[in-house]
C-alpha cells in the first residue's frame, strides 16, 4: 500500500488496516518515496554485541593495565617536580 502525510492524517483506520494485513505501507510525502512501514511482527531484533566493536579487547594485552585501579590511580597523581 502507498499512503501519503494526508492519509497518515485522515486515513489511519485503512492504514492500519494495511498493517494487521502484514503489507508494507510505503509513506510519501509530496510524490517522493519517504519511508516504509512495516508490520512489528517483520522486524528483526538486531542486538549488537560489545564484542563485535572493532576496539573491543584492543588493549587486552596491555601489561600496564593489568590492575585497571592502579593504573587508573597512577595517571590521575598529581605532577611531582
Amino acid at each position: 500500500m502507498e499512503a501519503s502525510v494526508l492519509d497518515l492524517r485522515k486515513k489511519m483506520h485503512d492504514v492500519m488496516s494495511a498493517i494487521d494485513r502484514r503489507e508494507h505501507v510505503t509513506l510519501t510525502y509530496r510524490g517522493r518515496r519517504r519511508a516504509i512501514i512495516v508490520p512489528l511482527t517483520e522486524v528483526k531484533s538486531n542486538k549488537i554485541k560489545v564484542a563485535d566493536f572493532p576496539a573491543f579487547g584492543m588493549w587486552a594485552d596491555r601489561a600496564d593495565m593489568t590492575d585497571p585501579v592502579a593504573y587508573v590511580e597512577q595517571i590521575r597523581k598529581p605532577r611531582s617536580f
